[in-house]
């Protein structure tokens, strides 16, 4: 009897400790959810001192939460105080090593090495995160780390990686205008003006009329040298919105560019010497303007290596006798020849007097595009 007694005695003991310990742990937990919560509407209100004491104390609540852990890292880092960053990434090595292919810590490890600055720990965490295990949307999380990438590197002026990762970002994005042209302008901040026209006239074939895609297509043919194709596509801009100013002053900076180009495929011999014997007026009018503005004297022959302006003077009087040879058919390397003098002139006026106007700096862009405006 009294073996039995002690054995129900004991067992009801157990029983009662096992549900106070059940009823701690759920008060424990719940009381970890509420400071979980609260930590969540603070952090994202950017009041990350009260986020961190709250995520602690929810933590405390449930130390082997993987969540709570995460969110506290990422208070953290988001503090914006360099101090805390050791302990943010702590806590995520900590969550990386028990789950080395889960896509939302790598993402945070990565977001740490972009607050640190280290372009090499990034990428790997950054492309970690977009080949990893995602809880949902998994094309949309990889495009979206992908972009966060490109712009951690085109922040960091390393626009040869950025165009790399914008390469494999255009394979992958779905046939809609608004991601396009996101990428269009990701491509030409990384000064690939090719892509970013690209991926504009991928916007267009969705939305035929859209001004940005125009706008923005016309603005990287131009920079690419494509002046016809940008021409086509300002206009379309113009079109759309003629109260853009910008626009139309690319627009006319085109056109003109195109009247001038004395290397354009289509146009006839006397035209092409026509334009030839107005850029070469035009080279000396600029030439003399600026030694003007520079207080140089062109035909000084003392101290040569002053200013490198008399020199092109002496090279555009050479020149100029042969003018009227253009039209000669045994002179077939005479309009580079002309026309190799019209842009270092303008070129190195542009060096000594800045930026010109009008068709002088078409004829700049010309010679910084020369391959490209022959088409």
């Amino acid at each position: 009897m009294i073996l039995v007694v002690l054995t129900v005695a004991a067992a009801t003991g157990f029983a009662a400790v096992g549900h106070l310990v059940s009823r701690y742990t759920a008060n424990q937990q719940s009381r970890g959810r509420k400071l979980y919560n609260l930590g969540l509407t603070d952090a994202g209100e950017g009041r990350y001192g009260n986020a961190i004491a709250e995520f602690r104390g929810a933590l405390s609540c449930d130390p082997t939460n993987s969540q709570y852990q995460l969110s506290l890292a990422r208070a953290l880092r988001d503090s914006n105080d360099p101090r805390r960053l050791d302990e943010a990434e702590s806590y995520l090595v900590a969550l990386w090593q028990r789950a080395p292919q889960d896509s939302a810590v790598n993402l945070a490890l990565a977001r740490v090495a972009a607050h640190r600055g280290s372009i090499e720990d990034a990428t790997r965490y950054y492309h970690n995160a977009m080949y990893g295990v995602w809880g949902s949307d998994p094309d949309q999380n990889r495009n979206k780390a992908r972009i966060e990438l490109i712009e951690f590197l085109l922040k960091k002026h390393a626009l040869a990686q950025a165009d790399s990762e914008l390469i494999a970002l255009a394979a992958a994005l779905p046939p809609n205008a608004a991601d396009h042209l996101q990428a269009a302008q990701l491509f030409a901040q990384a000064q690939d003006y090719s892509g970013a026209l690209a991926q504009d006239e991928q916007a267009l074939r969705s939305e035929p009329s859209n001004f940005q895609a125009l706008a923005g297509a016309g603005q990287a043919a131009y920079r690419s040298g494509q002046y016809t194709i940008a021409a086509h596509y300002l206009r379309g801009a113009v079109e759309a919105d003629p109260k853009d100013e910008n626009v139309k002053r690319l627009l006319e900076a085109t056109e003109l560019i195109l009247a001038s180009n004395p290397f354009h495929s289509h146009i006839s011999d006397a035209e092409r010497n026509r334009r030839i014997d107005a850029a070469f007026a035009e080279a000396e009018d600029r030439l003399i303007a600026c030694a003007r503005q520079a207080g140089v004297d062109l035909n000084s022959t003392q101290n040569p290596t002053a200013s490198p302006l008399p020199a092109l003077q002496s090279r555009w009087l050479l020149a100029k006798p042969q003018l009227r040879l253009l039209r000669s058919p045994a002179e077939t390397d005479l309009p580079d020849a002309i026309m190799d003098v019209v842009f270092q002139i303008e070129q190195q006026t542009a060096a000594t007097c800045g930026s010109p106007q009008g068709k002088d700096l078409a004829l700049l862009m010309i010679s910084q595009k020369r391959q490209a405006a022959a088409q």
